[in-house]
């Protein structure tokens, strides 16, 4: 890979994006105030380009053209454009302008007969079509397992008969093409509407089925949410009783949009018993509290290690802190997951626990905490209604 020259600079980027007309030659794409912020970085330049999104569609020979004129500067490696598309108000309401080539979908696996799910209480937020319930899977920080648990979550509810869909809100570290195997690439219903790549029985969406595994995404935070619009309210979900979001972990720009404008039924709150970790819970836990939030209960994973040949239980990360830290903050607490081989091994291999040994320990613990999360749901939905005060005539 050739040095990046010294005398390449964000200045001399920006001079050259200047030869880049703007939409119907109107002037050039930096004077019209559309490029991003330029990062330099390793050999390679990366911005953004926004563009008007009635006419996202078309922008396409506008972004190839500044990803040329940037990789011709002498010393860059490379270049990575993104085009993001902003309404007015931005927000989830804006649409993302990509879409993927289609692809053949595999057939879809049969659902079960599921009882009918409550609706979202959530007031002032627009619900999504075809879902009867929207549930946050979330975490304070990475590491704690967050994307595993909520896969094996959602194949739990699936097991106790509920129709089930699984999105990935993670965008710049997609699991579930890997964690449920799925490849390919999402086709379109009449190329406006995606349709949901399915497996074990659910439907799922990711950023991970739009771009290769190892294409890093810089991404600013509109562009972020623009993706998660289309994933969330330009895909063909129904009909789900439940929709599992998997949520990026922290507190950020993301999370606090979801949180906010996507009516959630609930949120569990996944972490290992340490100390440090359960810090950082408690962020997501108020995070979500401050936003109205219901909290649906606390897992603790990575629990406690059983030795495969002695049999002896080691508590690695110590043991019970979720539990208490529950308790502490009135919350339920909804079971604990050990640290467990196959459930690491099952994972990498896109065949959960759940669904590769059903009849396990492991899967029945997972059951158990989908549930106990499905009865919370019902508990809030039933608390929301006797809330709602009745007009007497006499």
């Amino acid at each position: 890979m050739p040095a990046l020259q010294e005398n390449v600079t964000k200045e001399i980027v920006t001079e050259r994006l200047k030869t880049v007309n703007g939409p119907d030659f109107t002037g050039n794409i930096v004077d019209l105030g559309m490029v991003s912020e330029i990062f330099i970085a390793d050999a390679k330049v990366f911005f953004s380009i926004t563009v008007p999104a009635a006419r996202a569609q078309e922008m396409e020979p506008l972004r190839a053209a500044a990803e040329r004129v940037v990789k011709a500067i002498p010393g860059v490696a490379g270049a990575v454009v993104a085009l993001t598309a902003e309404k007015k108000g931005g927000g989830m309401e804006a649409p993302v302008p990509s879409r993927p080539a289609p692809r053949p979908v595999p057939p879809a696996a049969p659902t079960r007969p599921a009882p009918q799910a409550p609706a979202s209480h959530s007031h002032g937020k627009r619900g999504v079509p075809g879902i009867e319930a929207i549930i946050a899977v979330a975490s304070g920080k990475g590491g704690v397992g967050k994307s595993t648990t909520a896969v094996n979550i959602a194949l739990g509810l699936a097991a106790n008969g509920l129709r089930v869909g699984v999105l990935d809100a993670d965008i710049y570290g997609p699991s579930m093409p890997r964690l449920l195997n799925i490849h390919g690439r999402p086709q379109t219903v009449d190329g406006k509407i995606l349709k949901p790549m399915q497996n074990y029985g659910l439907k799922v969406m990711s950023m991970g089925f739009l771009v290769d595994e190892e294409t890093p995404m810089i991404w600013r935070g509109p562009m972020v949410m623009s993706a998660l619009t289309q994933m969330l309210r330009e895909v063909e979900w129904g009909p789900l009783d439940v929709l599992v979001v998997d949520m990026p972990p922290g507190t950020g720009d993301a999370q606090l949009t979801m949180a906010q404008q996507v009516p959630l039924a609930g949120a569990v709150i996944v972490s290992t018993p340490q100390d440090l970790a359960l810090i950082d819970a408690r962020k997501g836990l108020n995070m979500f509290k401050k936003v109205d939030v219901p909290l649906l209960g606390i897992v603790e994973n990575m629990s406690y290690f059983i030795a495969p040949d002695t049999g002896k239980r080691y508590d690695i990360f110590g043991h019970g802190g979720a539990r208490r830290e529950a308790e502490r903050l009135g919350v339920t607490f909804l079971g604990e997951v050990p640290l467990e081989m196959g459930i690491r091994e099952s994972s990498d291999a896109g065949t959960p626990v759940v669904v590769s040994k059903p009849d396990g320990a492991e899967a029945k613990i997972y059951r158990d905490i989908a549930s106990k999360v499905w009865d919370r749901v019902n508990e809030e939905r039933g608390a929301a209604e006797a809330a709602v005060p009745s007009i007497v005539f006499e």
